[in-house]
């Protein structure tokens, strides 16, 4: 029987994994990091784990052991999603998750009023509870977040680019989260000569263009509505080859 028959929490004792005791409280989070996983199969994986480890250091956090094991106990079949926690008692642990199904169809987006609500907008835990609810609240697929002027940063749990012509563009980096889908898009842009630029936006600005929100779990999704502000989206006419791009690199 493996640990993931008895449980979908486990905690990193120092040599293994073991099954989270069903009384342990949870506690906040100070890291936390997420991928999809297909059939044992990991899109940037490296990249995900560069991006925990590095968080993890600023507590003296090592993580090389805890990949390993974490890389042996999951699935190698079937779609999982994956999250690997540094808690604020110092503790690593993994969730094992399946997979939602694959997003289907276009976003419904708002922008959130204006002043960014994260206390840590460059690292990936400490917020995301808070980040999640607000998204739920919103009655919408997903939050765009905004500076106190307005300009928009990204995505409750995504990053966000969009195209004026034949540039893409997306956001600074100083308040948004280092997304590792967003790099690879970057990446795979420049790869083919596009010119990337960086700004922020007013939402204004986006009306008519084509917006994507990109995440480890769903690739790129396009905004299809925007709710708040009313105005027009932007068709999806790059997406699908880029989505299929981004799906080779698995």
């Amino acid at each position: 029987m493996s640990l993931l028959d008895d449980a979908t929490v486990l905690c990193w004792t120092g040599g293994g994994l073991t099954p989270a005791p069903e009384s342990e409280p949870v506690g906040g989070l100070l890291v936390a990091d997420s991928w999809l996983v297909v059939d044992g199969a990991v899109r940037a994986a490296d990249a995900h784990w560069a991006r925990f480890g590095a968080s993890c250091g600023a507590w003296d956090v090592e993580t090389a052991a805890f990949r390993r094991a974490v890389t042996d106990a999951l699935p190698v079949t079937g779609r999982w999603f994956p999250r690997v926690e540094l808690t604020v008692a110092r503790a690593l642990r993994l969730l094992v998750r399946p997979a939602p199904a694959p997003a289907a169809g276009a976003l419904r987006v708002t922008v959130a009023r204006p002043g960014d609500p994260r206390a840590c907008p460059r690292r990936k835990g400490p917020d995301l509870d808070m980040l999640i609810a607000l998204r739920a609240q919103s009655g919408a697929d997903e939050l765009l977040l905004c500076g106190v002027d307005g300009r928009l940063r990204e995505g409750a749990l995504s990053s966000l680019l969009w195209w004026e012509n034949a540039v893409l563009w997306t956001t600074p980096a100083e308040h948004t989260l280092p997304g590792v889908t967003r790099a690879l898009i970057v990446g795979l842009a420049r790869q083919r000569g596009v010119d990337v630029r960086v700004r922020s936006a007013l939402p204004a600005q986006l009306a008519g263009c084509e917006v994507w929100l990109t995440s480890a779990l769903h690739g790129i999704r396009v905004v299809g509505k925007w709710l708040a502000p009313a105005q027009p989206a932007g068709r999806a006419e790059r997406a699908p080859e880029w989505q299929a791009a981004l799906e080779a690199m698995r």
